[in-house]
């Protein structure tokens, strides 16, 4: 017997005694005043509290005979018992398997337990790790009540043992079951399908319909085949709609949808409905710096441009003419299908004002009217239905240069002209004051033809020549014109209000000018004189043959009388 002590001493003696620091099996024998009485071996029991045994979203029950693991702090403390943690301990176990979760990539799960700034910390079987705000959910989460306490699964972003470093995102795992999600929602989808949608949100360039775990994209101009200018026009969130699918990007999981598309397309009728030429009346809709949107029907708009806003007010700005809203009869211009256009017209809806005033009017009638504008090129006078009708400066004056009569004219003067020219087409009346009284160079000139001797009167003596007047037709001869004699070609030999016989030289009407040249007669009258009383080659000098010749003249004057 002795003996059989003995031996048993020895190998309790030879038994190692386990290592502080480590985790070690055990087994609970009681449950006493909140705590239980583990035995662990060796000759040893420790004592934990119960609510060790319980983590977030982790009611872990125990009972006397169960089995637990602890971690060893110390062999014997000042009761003589081992100071035991099942915190610890499930904290060493969950380093070890976080560490293979986050070496595979794989997913852990945890409860949320806390609120700490920046985002919240979890509970993943032992040890703690930070989850940062952004990483909750994919939107953001103002209440995250819901979720607290709750077991589920995270992603591991960053994991230091050394530091106790942990990092976890609760959004990867959303994003990834989101991905996978909506893959198999769009390998069931087809473009062209027409399917019911929630919408989720609006944009100013269009919709985000929910079409039951995915998301569509339902732009402003595939809502209606009408100008939509913003969606909330016809649509309202949380509304279901019926949508078709137009396209389908499935790489990028990327669905465009439209409604337009279920309904009839409106131009395929605008010909029938629309002919050119046709009146019809139609809403403004819009408003640009080049014209005017007018619907002529559901998904039906044409442009007036701004030259075809007013007979009158040309490139006017089209606000001027037409509001937003308002109701305007247009004439339909042209139809351009493949590009989806009709141009309008709404001045031809009114009465062309240059038609009616060649209906009232004729070429020479005379008419009065106010100066509009006076420009470096003319006279703008108005005239019937606020039309214009302009006097060129060629058109002011038979007597000065047009740029000086120009400078008599100002704005607001009445004046009296001539309808000179009515160009319907091109959108012109031309007018003269010129014309209200005859020609006086025609008047003048009348019968007149080069090469005969008229008789002018010297109205000015001039450094150059001298200026002569023939029936109120000034004309002017210059040095080299007064005589035929180099020494007589002086114009101080001549007083105004002499009379002196000259030749016509020319005769311009286009330019109104009248050339004369006392030279030119005075070498015509001895080429004359020569031939009628011989040559001076014969002996008798050019002064004999001159002299003769005036003699005979006189004489046969004087036969005359």
């Amino acid at each position: 017997m002795l003996q059989q002590f003995e031996a048993l001493l020895e190998e309790s003696f030879n038994v190692a005694t386990p290592k502080e620091g480590n985790v070690v099996k055990g087994k609970i024998i009681a449950i006493e005043a909140g705590h239980a009485i583990v035995d662990i071996g060796y000759k040893m029991e420790g004592r934990i509290e119960l609510r060790e045994f319980t983590g977030p979203g982790d009611m872990e029950e125990v009972g006397v005979g169960d089995q637990v693991e602890v971690f060893l702090d110390r062999v014997e403390d000042a009761k003589s018992e081992a100071v035991i943690s099942r915190d610890k301990a499930r904290r060493e176990e969950a380093w070890d398997r976080l560490e293979k979760a986050f070496e595979g990539d794989s997913k852990v799960e945890g409860a949320i337990f806390n609120r700490v700034k920046g985002g919240f910390t979890v509970d993943l079987g032992g040890a703690i790790a930070f989850l940062p705000g952004s990483q909750v959910d994919v939107r953001p989460v103002r209440d995250a009540t819901a979720l607290m306490g709750i077991k589920q699964p995270f992603q591991i972003l960053k994991l230091n043992r050394r530091l106790n470093n942990i990092v976890v995102s609760r959004r990867a795992i959303l994003e990834e079951n989101r991905a996978e999600q909506r893959a198999e929602i769009i390998n069931r989808l087809t473009e062209g399908d027409a399917v019911e949608g929630i919408v989720k949100n609006i944009t100013e360039y269009g919709a985000f319909v929910d079409l039951g775990g995915v998301d569509g994209l339902l732009h402003v101009t595939d809502m209606a085949w009408r100008r939509v200018n913003h969606p909330s026009e016809i649509l309202k969130i949380g509304e279901t709609i019926t949508v078709q699918i137009i396209r389908i990007k499935r790489d990028t999981h990327r669905i465009s949808l439209g409604i337009k598309q279920l309904q009839q397309d409106p131009w395929t009728t605008v010909e029938e409905k629309f002919p050119i030429g046709s009146r019809h009346t139609g809403t403004v809709t819009n408003i640009t710096e080049y014209g005017a949107f007018v619907e002529l029907d559901q998904g039906v708009e044409g442009l007036v441009h701004k030259s075809e806003m007013s007979w009158t007010k040309k490139n006017v700005d089209a606000g001027k003419i037409v509001s937003t809203s308002q109701q305007v009869e247009v004439m339909v211009l042209g139809i351009d299908l493949s590009k989806r256009r009709v141009s309008l017209g709404l001045k031809q809806t009114m009465e062309n004002p240059w038609k009616a005033f060649a209906d009232n009017h004729s070429v020479g009638d005379r008419i009065e009217g106010e100066v509009k504008t006076v420009t470096e090129f003319g006279v703008f006078v108005g005239l019937d239905n606020d039309i214009d009708g302009m006097i060129h400066l060629s058109e002011l004056t038979w007597e000065r240069v047009g740029e000086d009569a120009l400078k008599e004219f100002r704005k607001g003067d009445v004046v009296e002209a001539v309808v000179s020219e009515i160009d319907v087409d091109q959108e012109r009346v031309a007018l003269s004051i010129k014309d209200l009284s005859g020609d006086p160079f025609a008047e003048a000139t009348t019968g007149l033809k080069r090469g005969a001797i008229i008789s002018v009167q010297v109205s000015s003596i001039e450094d150059n020549g001298i200026e002569v007047t023939y029936n109120g037709v000034k004309s002017f001869i210059r040095r080299s014109d007064l005589s035929s004699e180099r020494s007589e070609q002086r114009p101080d030999r001549f007083s105004a209000g002499d009379i002196v016989d000259v030749r016509v030289t020319a005769i311009d009407n286009k330019a109104r000018r009248l050339g004369v040249s006392i030279k030119s007669r005075e070498i015509t009258e001895a080429k004359e004189a020569v031939e009628q009383y011989g040559s001076s080659d014969a002996g008798a000098s050019l002064g004999d043959i001159l002299g003769a010749a005036l003699r005979s003249k006189d004489e046969n004057q004087s036969g005359d009388s």
